[in-house]
């Protein structure tokens, strides 16, 4: 079944030339079905990316997702042009009293900054509170997962000594989690990130289930026992290029950057080992079917 995006987004004509069955909303409304109802807080800078990537994954499902793209009102990044945010994006005062199947929280590059001083950390404290009533499942993803952590639970994050950017091994401590059900037992995610969670402050914590870590990333993957929310701190979304075009980046600004672990081959800048792309179709298909397709009422106002 298709993703159900707007008709000229540009991420429509990047999915189509990738053989991803892309669908507009005049089509959808003439199907007999209801599609799952599935809201993106993107709070990255390169929003246009962001939405690429996870739209992609989401298309690799055999069930219908509708997609509302969603931006922080009290705070207007610089990199995205108010045009693209004007026609595709809605506020969360535009939102608020909707229900959602299911719900998408993005990394920021914020890590390096208290929670209570994000620009915009009250209005995301009100959009967690929504997301706990409101939504079937919510999905976290890097910073995101460690604000989600923080609001939720209570569980600090903590600086690294150096930035943690790469492709990791993961092993996985649930055989038979519905998220990871397919994956192997030892499997590869990229990581970008300048801060983390402690694995002995996640295992504390009676209401959360530690899904899989990492020797160098640490806690990789969590969800909450009662399965309204999965925080995975690295990201599984991202394309082939994008730690190379951040790597680039820094080296270009004159910043003395390590080249990212396991990414090349041999280690040396030139081909790369996409490595993580198969799991990451496969936890995002078990979080659309397991957590929210199989979880959400058909009549949607009664989430």
């Amino acid at each position: 079944m298709p993703i159900i995006v707007p008709k000229d987004i540009p991420a429509s004509k990047i999915l189509k030339s990738e053989n991803i069955f892309v669908m507009n909303e005049v089509r959808a409304e003439k199907q007999d079905i209801r599609p799952l109802e599935i809201a993106i807080l993107n709070l990255m800078p390169t929003k246009e990316v962001t939405e690429t990537q996870i739209m992609r994954l989401l298309s690799n499902s055999p069930l219908q997702v509708n997609i509302t793209l969603i931006s922080t009102e009290s705070y207007v990044g610089k990199n995205t042009s108010l045009e693209h945010l004007n026609r595709f994006y809605k506020s969360f005062s535009d939102i608020k009293n909707r229900k959602f199947d299911g719900m998408i929280i993005t990394g920021a590059p914020v890590e390096n900054v208290e929670f209570t001083d994000v620009k915009y950390w009250k209005e995301l404290q009100a959009i967690f509170d929504y997301a706990k009533t409101n939504v079937t499942s919510t999905l976290f993803i890097c910073w995101g997962a460690q604000a989600g952590l923080y609001h939720y639970y209570g569980i600090e994050k903590h600086p690294l000594p150096e930035k943690l950017f790469g492709v990791f091994k993961h092993k996985k401590l649930v055989n038979y989690d519905k998220l990871l059900k397919g994956t192997d037992d030892r499997f590869f995610m990229p990581h970008s990130r300048h801060s983390t969670v402690y694995i002995e402050d996640i295992k504390k914590c009676k209401d959360l289930v530690l899904l899989a870590t990492s020797k160098e990333a640490g806690a990789a993957i969590i969800r909450s026992k009662d399965d309204k929310f999965i925080f995975i701190t690295g990201h599984a979304e991202y394309d082939r290029e994008t730690l190379e075009l951040e790597y680039l980046r820094d080296i270009n600004k004159g910043l003395n950057v390590p080249v990212p672990v396991n990414y090349y081959v041999n280690d040396k800048p030139g081909e790369i080992k996409m490595s993580w792309v198969s799991t990451a179709n496969v936890i995002y298909m078990n979080w659309l079917n397991h957590y929210v397709y199989q979880a959400t009422p058909y009549e949607i106002d009664e989430i």
